[in-house]
């Protein structure tokens, strides 16, 4: 994967998780807020309505001053603003945030409002409820307090039950019980708050509140949760959908190709995830174009160059009939000879171009002298081309880097093509020279012939191009020959070119490649 694709996904990866962390944060602190007021306001609700209900609470209860500092005042006394007014005014119970704690009020009976604050909230209502709840029973007589602690239960929001064998609590809770009446113990469960009532005559009750506040609610869990995952969803549905869109491009694309719109390419910028997939699929195409181009000039190209030979043979083979002196016979057959002869290297030339197009054969490079391979080309050439002087020109020092990484068949092959051509072409000379160092070798293959014009030095390269009509029997050739020397160049990741030779004053034919392979294997 390339460094910054990478730190591009790992930079938006490390966004997103802040995005969901600053997401989750606000949504727990404002949610939380919003429950706590709400909390605040229901759960000593029961209390203050019980205490509203009363004409005079605080005489009735005077410890309430003192425990939960329980107030009575006129509306025109409140220090409260108008949504706070107007919430009292429907009755509500309402609770504000203050610097010592919560103020809790609520309108009574008389149209006053009871207001009541407290510091620990959960605490101070508990042990309200339980007083009240102690004061009440211990003025019942025994049998009707099964059922004043059900309606004392039901009006101030607890359990109120007689305490269970077996279940007392610890000795510190009991003797608090016995000094207070009233004592508050952690239950069984982690978020739970026991309260232990001792009445006049020694009955100890339990009373279970409502659970306290929990910031950690399930609600709030599955809230975070959902919209964490809500978050993660989006994003992933974005992501995809960039690469779905990419996708079906190359797909769109695919399906052009196969129908035969060969030039078709896929459009990809370097920010898509798929970037790397478009170079590669336009680079297939691109090579599937040009493989079918040269399928298709190969076609029209073979199909030209058989016919001749051929007909040649048919003609050959009708005139056997008619040839009666065994000298015309021989002829006859010396000429169905050479035009199945010419066929064999027809199709052999034809066959290597093709392995050079369609990918290239396995190139096994090893270590050779391009030295050695240079004279035992010009070795041949010399005696195949009497009548043409062909030297090598090789310096002591190309003896030094003599040795390179070469297919050497294939790259006597590409020099061989080389100098027959020269030499078809040739005056009277041929000269190869060997330019070697310690990065690249070179080798030009000159003549004294008329040379290339500078406009054709591009075009002498292609399958079956044709500069003259020259081309016959004697002269030889089928416009394959540079081809497959510029396909066997590639495959050693150098090139071939053309250029005039300043001595000869001919045509220079140069191959250029690395001297030693790459470290990633063979071509």
């Amino acid at each position: 994967m390339p460094l910054k694709l990478f730190l591009k996904l790992y930079l938006r990866l490390i966004g997103l998780t802040t995005v969901v962390l600053l997401l989750c944060f606000s949504l727990f602190w404002g949610s939380n807020a919003v429950r706590l007021q709400a909390w605040h306001e229901q759960y000593p609700a029961p209390l203050m309505r019980w205490l509203a209900s009363i004409p005079e609470p605080l005489v009735q209860y005077p410890w309430l001053a003192e425990l939960s500092d329980v107030r009575r005042l006129a509306p025109v006394d409140l220090v409260a603003g108008p949504v706070t007014r107007e919430r009292l005014d429907y009755g509500q119970v309402v609770a504000d945030a203050t610097s010592l704690g919560w103020r809790v009020m609520v309108v009574d009976s008389q149209g006053r409002v009871l207001e009541a604050n407290f510091r620990d909230t959960y605490k101070q209502v508990a042990e309200a409820i339980a007083y009240v709840s102690l004061f009440h029973l211990n003025e019942t007589l025994p049998d009707e307090r099964d059922t004043l602690m059900a309606q004392l239960s039901e009006a101030l929001g607890v359990v109120l039950t007689p305490l269970i064998r077996g279940s007392v609590p610890d000795t510190s809770v009991l003797e608090q019980v016995t000094q207070r009446h009233v004592a508050l113990y952690r239950g069984d469960e982690a978020d739970t708050t026991k309260v232990l009532i001792r009445l006049q005559d020694g009955t100890l009750l339990g009373m279970t509140p409502p659970s306290a506040f929990n910031p950690w609610h399930w609600s709030v869990i599955l809230l975070l949760a959902v919209v964490a995952a809500s978050v993660l969803a989006a994003a992933l549905y974005l992501l995809l959908r960039g690469v779905d869109h990419n996708l079906r491009a190359v797909e769109s694309v695919a399906v052009r190709i196969a129908r035969g719109e060969m030039g078709a390419r896929v459009e990809a910028g370097d920010s898509t995830l798929v970037s790397r997939l478009a170079g590669a699929f336009n680079g297939m195409a691109e090579q599937i174009q040009r493989l079918v181009g040269v399928q298709r000039e190969m076609i029209h190209a073979v199909s030209h160059e058989l016919r001749t030979p051929v007909a040649r043979i048919r003609f050959g083979v009708q005139m056997l009939e008619g040839s009666n002196s065994p000298e015309a016979l021989q002829k006859q057959l010396d000429g169905i000879d050479g035009d199945i002869q010419e066929l064999d290297e027809l199709i052999d030339e034809i066959l290597t171009y093709a392995r050079l197009e369609q990918g290239g054969p396995v190139f096994s490079l090893v270590e050779a002298s391009v030295t050695d391979i240079v004279r035992q080309v010009v070795g041949e050439q010399q005696l195949v081309r009497p009548d043409t002087v062909i030297e090598a020109d090789i310096s002591d020092d190309c003896e030094r880097w003599a040795m390179s990484d070469v297919e050497p068949r294939y790259l006597h092959r590409a020099v061989q093509n080389l100098v027959g051509n020269a030499a078809r072409y040739a005056s009277t000379r041929v000269r190869v020279r060997c330019q070697l160092d310690e990065d690249n070798c070179r080798v030009d293959v000159e003549d004294d012939g008329s040379g290339i014009p500078e406009e054709d030095w591009e075009k002498v390269f292609t399958a079956f191009a044709r500069l003259d009509d020259s081309r016959t029997r004697t002269s030889g050739g089928y416009g394959l020959g540079l081809s497959i020397v510029r396909r066997i160049l590639y495959w050693h990741g150098g090139q071939a070119f053309v250029s005039r030779s300043e001595d000869l004053g001919g045509a220079r034919f140069s191959l250029v490649w690395p001297r030693k392979a790459p470290l990633e294997g063979a071509l």
